[in-house]
């Protein structure tokens, strides 16, 4: 038998103590010593970021018009917002933005939070072109100041040009000839002193451009003169004549009446009252009759008297309207005299 040399001796001894002595390491905690559990005073527990709690209000919008001409300070509306804050202090001020020098600084004073404010600017505050900041500045009653960041700094750039001048008004252009008599009928002067009676009863005004004839009414023109009165006004005949046609339409004249005279005119009167046509078909009238009220039937928005004027028949293939508003004002002249 051979035995082990020598110089092999001490390594064997080493492996020996290693595997009688005890781990000095905690079961579990591979590595070293295992770090506190709880927090300690003085300081943040080993491996754990500390944590910073910031207070204070931020601007949730600050609305500011990129551009504005000089003279008074365009609108500015800003909001607030700071957790469990019911109110802020607040100051707006606009500054020169080469200078940072103020123009114009306005306290607010302690306002609620998650509310839209617009910024009361001083009786004469005003403007000079050139380039400014518009700039939120708040605080908290805890002493917790505006917190600003990229997308809410609560400042805005405004840029302030000189206003353009208004142009010179163009001349109004010259009055539209009056339209020729037309040809077999009685004219506005001519009917008016053979005893016409205007068709309203009542307070009545002929409206703007929209009410007249001719006006755009979609794919088609106004073929009549609106009379703008009260509702149940008395509609009255102009002339003597014989209802020739009465009817409801529901997207355009609600109920009307047709009166065909024996001077060469036939009238249309629309928009009368529900249950206030007093007329039929084939009833002879004299001047003066009235045939309904004033109301807003069919495709109408305010009471009034939509009134057509005809020659060689109401809708006929021979026939055709024309402008009533020079014989209403003739009547109506007539009958305020």
């Amino acid at each position: 038998m051979r035995l082990a040399p020598l110089r092999a001796l001490p390594a064997l001894i080493v492996a020996l103590l290693c595997a009688s002595t005890p781990t000095l390491a905690l079961a579990g905690s591979p590595g070293g010593l295992q770090a506190p559990s709880a927090a300690r005073a003085g300081g943040s527990e080993y491996g754990v970021p500390a944590r910073v709690s910031a207070h204070g209000p931020v601007v949730s919008r600050l609305s500011v018009p990129r551009t504005a001409s000089a003279g008074r300070p365009p609108r500015v509306t800003l909001r607030l917002e700071e957790p469990g804050v019911g109110t802020v202090a607040v100051r707006v001020t606009i500054a020169e933005e080469s200078t940072q020098k103020a123009v114009i600084s306005v306290p607010l004073g302690w306002v609620h939070t998650r509310r839209t404010l617009t910024v009361s600017w001083p009786s004469g505050a005003a403007l000079t072109p050139g380039s400014y900041q518009v700039s939120v500045r708040a605080h908290d009653h805890h002493g917790g100041t505006l917190l600003r960041s990229a997308h809410s700094s609560g400042v805005a750039s405004l840029t302030v040009s000189q206003p353009v001048a208004a142009p010179e008004p163009a001349a109004p252009p010259p009055p539209a000839p009056a339209s020729p008599p037309e040809a077999g009928v009685p004219s506005p002067a001519q009917s008016a002193a053979a005893g016409a009676v205007f068709p309203v009863s009542g307070a009545h005004n002929f409206g703007g451009p929209e009410n007249r004839f001719g006006a755009p009414r979609g794919a088609h023109t106004h073929q009549g003169q609106d009379v703008l009165t009260a509702e149940g006004t008395p509609i009255l005949a102009p002339m003597a004549g014989t209802i020739s046609w009465t009817s409801y339409q529901a997207g355009g004249a609600g109920y009307y009446a047709v009166e065909h005279t024996g001077v060469g005119f036939d009238f249309m009167f629309a928009h009368c009252q529900a249950g206030s046509l007093a007329v039929g078909n084939g009833q002879a009238i004299a001047a003066g009759a009235q045939l309904c009220s004033a109301g807003q039937t069919g495709d109408a928005t305010t009471p009034h008297l939509h009134f057509e004027m005809w020659v060689g028949g109401w809708q006929a293939s021979a026939g055709h309207p024309i402008d009533p508003l020079p014989y209403l004002e003739a009547w109506d002249r007539l009958g305020a005299s």
